[in-house]
């Protein structure tokens, strides 16, 4: 299911064919089949493609400063708390931040994927919009009546279930492609494009995952520079960027569940460092 959520993702991108009317009809029902709201997410996604590493503009995984952590967060810095954290994030982030924007860009009102006349849209993508909510209705209804036919628990377990695991991975790999200590982050003083496109890095979740979930997990670092391209095309040209960015590729193979708790301990806030002249520039630190 996280694989078909990739291939929806890809047509996203319009990298799946090369009609775009194609592209959207098949991400629309994909990702409507998985309570994601396709074109709500298009267009959010595309921002963030934009805006990758900017602390003032990026979408989504917007790093906090270290004046806007929560007085609670203390209490949170420990393995208990981390592992709450954590298991909150991974099976409540995606819906969250669907509907209250939670980790996502600071506007001005209330933001939210579902609503058309919300602050992240454009007059122009407002049809869109309610078009991905009947999609997103239109599943519910194909739910409710898979309960009636099968039963809740055999929904549950056939879908619900399968479903929060799409969810968890889905914010473990998003979440471990855009923080790491390494990663920096730039104001709008010091932001461009392709330095935001290098602020990601590769990870590796074993042959078989990367398999199945279409290399969105090793060959990130392409995909920002490069999204419009192919996920089957995306190997080879992160085998032949390698050797041109040098110490700029990322990539930390680290296994999965390691690298996970290590972000979450020392990556809390973002504030420039100490010992640079160049405020601009932000980068990880722990409590």
């Amino acid at each position: 299911m996280t694989g078909v959520w990739v291939i929806a993702h890809e047509c996203g991108h319009h990298a799946f064919s090369d009609y775009q009317w194609l592209d959207d009809l098949v991400g629309f029902i994909l990702h409507s089949f998985l309570l994601v709201p396709y074109f709500s997410w298009k267009h959010s996604h595309r921002r963030h493609h934009s805006n990758t590493g900017s602390v003032d503009r990026d979408e989504v995984f917007v790093p906090k400063r270290r004046s806007s952590i929560r007085w609670y967060t203390k209490y949170l810095n420990n393995p208990v708390g981390r592992t709450i954290t954590l298991s909150v994030t991974l099976f409540f982030g995606w819906p969250l931040y669907l509907a209250f924007n939670v980790s996502g860009r600071k506007y001005d009102r209330f933001a939210c994927h579902y609503d058309p006349y919300g602050p992240i849209y454009s007059d122009r993508e407002r049809f869109q919009i309610f078009l991905s909510d009947v999609g997103v209705l239109a599943a519910f209804y194909g739910i409710y009546r898979l309960v009636l036919a099968q039963g809740l628990v055999w929904t549950l377990c056939v879908y619900g279930m399968p479903l929060a695991v799409v969810n968890a991975l889905l914010v473990l790999i998003t979440y471990l492609q855009h923080t790491h200590p390494s990663l920096p982050h730039y104001d709008s003083n010091e932001w461009e494009w392709f330095k935001g496109a290098l602020s990601t890095i590769d990870r590796d979740y074993g042959w078989i995952l990367n398999k199945v979930l279409h290399h969105i997990t090793d060959t990130h670092v392409t995909h920002h520079l490069f999204s419009t391209m192919p996920h089957y095309h995306a190997m080879e040209a992160t085998n032949a960027i390698k050797p041109i960015l040098r110490e700029y590729y990322q990539f930390d193979g680290t296994p999965i569940y390691k690298a996970l708790w290590r972000e979450a301990k020392e990556c809390m806030y973002v504030e420039p460092d100490d010992d640079s002249d160049n405020k601009g520039v932000l980068w990880y630190n722990k409590l």
